[in-house]
């Protein structure tokens, strides 16, 4: 970005098409080897992406917890270390027991 190229004249043009192509050639190369990497790692049986926070078996305490109309959500939240909004996606919105 600091070089100046001259593109008015014909050989300024040639050697910014040039660049450009090896540019994108480059840009090419590196998506292949990642999509190569990713179907390798799927073939292992590795999943891309982070871990959830919660597992099944304690979304479904969490489930149990939120029936009572005396425990809030933001106990449950601070008792599983997770923030609320990772609660609801997980859970849903919950009516307590009346």
């Amino acid at each position: 970005m600091t070089e100046q190229i001259e593109t008015g004249s014909a050989a300024g043009k040639l050697v910014f098409h040039v660049f450009a192509a090896l540019a994108e050639f480059e840009r090419d190369l590196i998506c292949e080897r990642r999509y190569c990497v990713l179907a390798a790692a799927r073939a292992r049986g590795r999943a891309g992406g982070r871990k959830l926070k919660l597992d099944d078996q304690q979304v479904k305490e969490i489930k149990v917890l939120l029936r009572d109309p005396d425990i809030q959500v933001a106990d449950v939240a601070r008792r599983y270390s997770v923030l609320r909004t990772t609660l609801y996606k997980h859970v849903g919105v919950i009516a307590p027991r009346q």
